[in-house]
């Protein structure tokens, strides 16, 4: 007699164990941020050999590709804030799930579009309103992903350790994040001169999240 015949449960013990250890889901999303990351490099290594090419200076090369370290530094911020918020979730998350995993790499196809979003950021007509759709609208789906992970850990306590407090507090911030940055791209689709510049609300994700908080604890 097979072993899933001695054992009647076995078929519902294989259907409901984790796909994924959560360890080798979270090393293979640290590898993916950091590929991201350096990729975002990639378009002003090439600009340096064609100035070098033409025997530019280094003064000339950070004048003329101002545009392009500025988004260059931007979404390596950004992508590096948006990886400690991951690191902080996941830090005592133990197992993963079919759905758990399949979130995070909704999550990490955002972070994997980044670099392409910046490009365009970087080298394209700034009046142009669908870069703003794809490079704000990269940031919000990257900040639902994440709140929708939280929602997910909080229906499912066998999975992690995360105490109920953390998880609230870490709800309220991808709430208020999630928000700001609609707004942001509602902005910037609708006053085209603001542009970028509406990302500084974020500015107000401290203050917004203390609100949320307070209304929180009040119901």
């Amino acid at each position: 007699m097979s072993r899933a015949e001695d054992d009647p449960q076995s078929d519902t013990i294989e259907t409901t164990r984790p796909l994924l250890s959560a360890e080798r889901l979270k090393a293979f999303e640290d590898a993916v941020v950091a590929i991201a990351m350096t990729l975002l490099i990639l378009p002003l290594l090439e600009n340096v050999s064609e100035f070098a090419g033409e025997h530019k200076t280094a003064l000339d090369f950070v004048q003329t590709e101002n545009k392009q370290l500025f988004s260059f530094a931007l979404s390596f911020v950004i992508i590096a804030v948006f990886w400690m918020n991951h690191h902080r979730v996941f830090d005592r998350v133990e197992k993963a799930t079919n759905a758990l995993v399949w979130l995070q790499v909704g999550w990490m196809f955002t972070i994997v579009w980044l670099p392409v979003s910046t490009a365009m950021l970087g080298s394209m007509d700034n009046s142009d309103a669908m870069q703003k759709r794809l490079y704000i609208g990269a940031l919000l789906a990257s900040s639902l992903l994440m709140l929708a992970t939280r929602l997910y850990l909080r229906g499912h306590p066998e999975l992690h350790h995360i105490a109920p407090d953390s998880l609230r507090r870490g709800l309220i911030a991808e709430i208020v994040m999630s928000s700001l940055f609609a707004i942001a791209l509602l902005i910037a689709v609708v006053v085209p001169v603001i542009g970028y510049f509406s990302m500084f609300l974020l500015l107000l994700s401290g203050p917004a999240q203390a609100i949320v908080a307070r209304a929180w604890r009040a119901r």
